[in-house]
């Protein structure tokens, strides 16, 4: 069930609530998101896990090939902030190249990744 769909530039995120997971899948647009907008993703994304204890978060990035830096910072904001609250985070669909970007800057072995995102709400909700 979808229960958010952000308004900038061509929606390049959906957020989705599965049980107690949150499922935040990047689309396409993500890939042409201009720096200008970081901070209204950021509250997008940040905003509704602030006010979660035990926030269990996936990115499912099986729809995008690339991503640059600034959802790297992303990535890393929202993986502090739902650790700082007692909770976790994983990947789901990363694609070979942006994988090889995990692994060249080390955060594939911060955050488990799976195959699908299935496979991470099940494995989150485990724990």
């Amino acid at each position: 069930m979808v229960t958010k769909k952000t308004n900038m530039t061509d929606e390049a995120f959906t957020i989705e609530r599965h049980g107690d997971v949150t499922v935040i899948t990047a689309t396409p647009a993500l890939e042409k998101l201009s720096f200008r907008l970081e901070e209204q993703a950021a509250e997008l994304i940040l905003e509704p896990i602030k006010r979660q204890d035990d926030p269990l978060i996936v990115f499912d990035l099986s729809r995008v090939n690339y991503f640059g830096s600034m959802f790297l910072a992303l990535l890393i904001r929202t993986w502090k902030l739902a650790s700082a609250n007692g909770g976790s985070m994983a990947l789901s669909g990363v694609t070979p190249r942006t994988r090889e970007l995990l692994r060249v800057t080390s955060l594939d072995i911060v955050w488990p990744i799976y195959d699908t995102r299935n496979e991470a709400i099940a494995a989150l909700e485990l724990d």
